[in-house]
């Protein structure tokens, strides 16, 4: 699988990362399956090629990843985890290294490649920069965390605004970031600011219910027609986006949305999860295809150009 350097890190991550939330949790939560399947998945994805791994206190995911990437060689897997900021715990420095030290023993290892504060809002960032921050490099000094990630909770900030402000701050070596063909409008806010700052991306959201589900993609446009933020005469309600897998372009509307962000410049390391195996090949194909044709990646930017309210969720 191809790799790209994730920014600043220098690291060589694979253009795919393992996602361990979103709404499946590796199956453990969507789907119910046992332990040993979302196990075989992550295995799945490293025999495919995938190095990077995410995952987060809150997912739940952790102790599956531990297991998963027991007897593979630590050098080779990149292991992206977060802290939760909106649990009510005291954001204290104590707690702070609490919740590391129990996701390093639930991931059996003895440092993470990326430590993320998790779901930032705005209101709250310049609290964690002051009271956090400086925990999280005290922790790098050690050996126990490698380079600092943000997170945004995109639900409830669509505009970006968190990072935006964060991006001001020369803290930051990673950034998830909500971005796909429904709602680009981390482009201009978020990636170019990081291509120019050289800041590692992971890219969440690129497929969600409305770009896998048809019934939903049609309530989501619907939805935007009638926000304005959707010309009518720029789609097909009866076809949603069904130029994208005529003639051969694309292989459905999942493997178009893996495609367009996966050459979006600026975007690193697209994320993906699921409990499924033949939904995990299927996405490891996708994120291995060429780039959509230009023009159909001009006429996407055209359609969703005004498109800030949604999320794909």
């Amino acid at each position: 699988m191809d790799t790209v350097t994730l920014g600043r890190t220098n690291l060589k991550a694979t253009v795919m990362g393992m996602g361990g939330g979103g709404p499946s949790r590796l199956g453990s939560r969507d789907d119910g399956i046992p332990e040993a399947e979302s196990i075989d998945i992550v295995r799945r994805a490293l025999d495919a090629g995938v190095n990077f791994i995410d995952t987060a206190e809150a997912y739940g995911t952790e102790s599956i990843i531990g297991k998963a990437i027991a007897g593979h060689p630590r050098d080779d897997i990149i292991i992206s985890t977060k802290k939760t900021t909106w649990d009510g715990q005291p954001l204290t420095r104590e707690n702070v290294i609490a919740s590391l030290e129990d996701s390093l023993r639930r991931l059996q290892t003895d440092y993470v490649d990326i430590y993320h504060l998790h779901g930032v809002k705005l209101a709250d960032y310049e609290t964690y920069v002051q009271d956090m921050v400086p925990v999280m490099q005290d922790l790098r000094q050690q050996g126990k965390i490698r380079f600092l990630g943000i997170t945004e909770a995109w639900n409830g900030d669509v505009e970006h605004t968190m990072l935006q402000r964060a991006l001001k701050d020369d803290i930051w070596d990673v950034m998830m970031v909500g971005f796909n063909l429904l709602n680009q409008s981390a482009r201009e806010t978020v990636l170019q600011p990081c291509i120019e700052k050289n800041i590692g991306t992971l890219i969440m959201f690129a497929v969600r219910r409305a770009l896998s589900l048809p019934d939903h993609l049609q309530e989501t446009l619907q939805h935007l027609i009638e926000t304005g933020e959707l010309s009518p005469d720029d789609i097909d309600l009866t076809q949603p986006l069904g130029f994208l897998t005529a003639d051969g372009i694309a292989e459905s509307i999942p493997d178009a949305a893996y495609r367009f962000c996966r050459y979006e410049p600026g975007a690193h390391v697209i994320l993906s999860g699921t409990g499924n195996p033949a939904h995990l090949q299927e996405n490891i194909a996708s994120l291995q295809r060429p780039p959509l044709p230009a023009p159909i990646v001009e006429r996407l930017k055209h359609i969703f150009r005004n498109v800030t309210s949604v999320t794909g969720q």
